[in-house]
C-alpha cells in the first residue's frame, strides 16, 4: 500500500499530469488506486467528473491536513496504491503529505523556475531528515520533454541533479497531445480513440514505462488485485 506524492513548490511543472498518468496506468494494470487530490486547482477532480466511474480508481477531493491521515488509515486495506497530487506550494498540507509518503516524485521541466520549485521540496526533505530523522525516498521525473530536448541535454540535467545525490528517473514524460486530451475528454490512455489522437501508441508506451519504473522504486512488492472493481470517482470528503 505505497503512498506516492507528487510535489513541486512551483505550479505548472507537469505534476498533475504525471500523477494522473501513474494512477490510471496502475489501475489499468489491475491495481486498486486512490488518487488524493490536494491541489486547490482540483484538475484531477474535474477529470474524474468528466470521466465518470472507472475500474479500480477512486478520486478523493476536498482534503485537509486533518483528514489526510484518516483517508490513508481508513483505506489502506482497500487499495494497492495511494497517489497524492499536491499543490504547487510549500504549505502545511504539502509538508504533511510528504511526511506520510513512501516515495516523493518531484516533476521538473527544463526551466530555472521549475528547478527552484524542486529545490524547495528537496530542502524540505533534507530538513525532515535532519530535524525529525525522517528519511523519505524521492526522485525527480523530467516532464514535458519535447523532441527538441536532446539525449545529451537530458544527461546533463541528470548529471547536475545526481551531483546533489538526487535520483532521476530514466523515463521522462514527453509533451504529448494525448496527455492533454485526458483533461479535455476524461477517461484514460486506454480508452482514447487512436483514430482521433495522434501518436497515442507512443503516449501509452511512455506512461507504461514511467509506471513500471516508479513501481520498481517502491519499498515492497505490490501484488496485483485478482479482480477489477468498479468504484465511483470524485468522492468528496471533509
Amino acid at each position: 500500500m505505497p503512498v506516492i506524492s507528487f510535489a513541486n513548490a512551483k505550479g505548472g511543472a507537469g505534476k498533475t499530469t504525471a500523477a494522473l498518468l501513474l494512477a490510471t496506468e496502475l489501475a489499468g494494470q489491475g491495481h486498486r488506486v486512490a488518487i488524493i487530490d490536494c491541489d486547490p486547482q482540483q484538475w484531477i477532480t474535474q477529470w474524474a467528473e468528466i470521466s465518470g466511474p472507472l475500474h479500480n480508481l477512486e478520486v478523493i477531493s476536498q482534503v485537509s491536513v486533518a483528514s489526510l491521515q484518516c483517508h490513508l488509515r481508513e483505506m489502506r486495506d482497500q487499495v494497492d496504491f495511494f497517489v497524492i497530487d499536491l499543490a504547487g506550494a510549500r504549505d502545511a498540507l504539502v509538508t504533511t503529505a510528504i511526511g506520510l509518503s513512501d516515495h516523493v516524485m518531484i516533476p521538473v521541466q527544463g526551466s530555472a523556475m521549475d528547478a527552484k520549485g524542486a529545490a524547495q521540496i528537496l530542502d524540505l526533505l533534507a530538513m525532515m531528515k535532519e530535524k525529525a530523522n525522517l528519511a523519505i525516498p524521492h526522485s525527480v521525473v523530467l516532464t514535458r520533454v519535447t523532441s527538441m530536448v536532446t539525449t545529451k541535454a537530458l544527461l546533463a540535467i541528470k548529471g547536475l541533479l545526481a551531483a546533489r545525490g538526487v535520483n532521476v528517473l530514466n523515463t521522462p514524460i514527453g509533451e504529448r497531445i494525448a496527455f492533454k486530451e485526458l483533461f479535455e475528454t476524461g477517461g484514460t490512455l486506454r480508452t482514447l480513440d487512436a483514430a482521433r489522437v495522434s501518436n497515442l501508441d507512443k503516449a501509452r508506451e511512455n506512461a507504461a514505462a514511467f509506471a513500471q519504473e516508479v513501481v520498481r522504486l517502491m519499498p515492497a512488492r505490490v501484488v496485483r488485485s485478482g479482480k477489477s472493481r468498479l468504484v465511483a470517482s470524485g468522492r468528496l470528503a471533509a
